[in-house]
């Protein structure tokens, strides 16, 4: 099967898209695998499939593989590639819907060539990650073996622990992150954010994915980081968060609202490869 794609990025978070819409077909595990190797393959952090709308008022309908080929509910700069990907067949301003398995995403493309994606209220009630955290709390701590870890937990669509840390290229990414991706307080795994403040409207922040490892930019973790930098009263309504592809630029009016997530994204190339 020749299988025609475009690589997409946005701040160094990169996508294979396949537009389901103009060629019909399934992907098995071992073959989203291959998609994803950066040797053998074509190389990317998560896999995006494009299908029709359910729904006449939306654009697309669209769903997330990781790299490890399993399926997951959302991806913040993935909408944000999505976003763009569309956005091409619409004018400037223009809010586009698009279904994903957390619900309906609203992309907008901005006079500046920025993609901005409404990714959802934050959502801070442990079963909704899940994490069987016996209540609700804005600081919860983790015993992962020597050390006892402060964090704070939220859904965008997808479980993310968040932990403040006094230096985020000091931080110990790759072993915690794992040690918490493992950990059975949290039953489906989970993204885990290293965030270093650096003023109310600036941080920096790292994050370990589930099913890929650490990544230069996240989405979902940087809405993510500043909600929970917010409930921990370090943080305003909109906060510059530097990841290591870029910056993206995260709007929070606070609770029971919609976050916004804004940054570039860039179509990097398009071809066809054979399965």
């Amino acid at each position: 099967m020749n299988l025609r794609f475009t690589k997409m990025e946005g701040a160094g978070n990169d996508f294979v898209v396949i537009d389901t819409r103009e060629q019909a077909f399934e992907l098995t595990c071992e073959q989203i695998q291959f998609l994803s190797d950066r040797r053998l393959g074509v190389g990317c952090d998560q896999l995006l499939i494009i299908s029709a709308p359910a729904h006449k008022d939306n654009v697309i309908s669209y769903r997330i593989f990781n790299a490890d080929g399993q399926e997951v509910q959302q991806c913040g700069n993935g909408a944000r590639a999505l976003g763009a990907f569309v956005g091409r067949e619409h004018p400037a301003d223009t809010l586009i819907g698009m279904e994903s398995m957390s619900g309906v995403i609203y992309a907008q493309l901005l006079p500046d060539g920025a993609v901005s994606v409404n990714m959802g209220v934050p959502r801070f009630e442990p079963e909704s990650l899940p994490f069987t955290a016996p209540a609700q709390a804005t600081v919860y701590v983790l015993d992962i073996g020597p050390q006892c870890i402060e964090f704070g937990a939220v859904s965008m669509g997808n479980p993310h622990a968040v932990i403040p840390v006094a230096n985020v290229d000091t931080a110990n990414v790759g072993l915690h992150g794992k040690a918490f991706q493992e950990h059975s307080a949290f039953p489906e795994s989970v993204n885990v954010g290293f965030m270093q403040m650096i003023n109310k409207q600036e941080m920096k922040l790292r994050v370990f994915e589930r099913g890929v490892g650490e990544t230069l930019a996240c989405g979902t973790g940087a809405c993510a980081a500043a909600a929970v930098a917010q409930t921990l009263g370090i943080a305003g309504t909109k906060v510059m968060i530097h990841v290591r592809g870029g910056d993206l630029l995260v709007s929070w009016p606070g609770d029971g609202q919609n976050a916004w997530l804004s940054g570039a994204c860039n179509l990097v190339f398009e071809g066809t490869i054979t399965l």
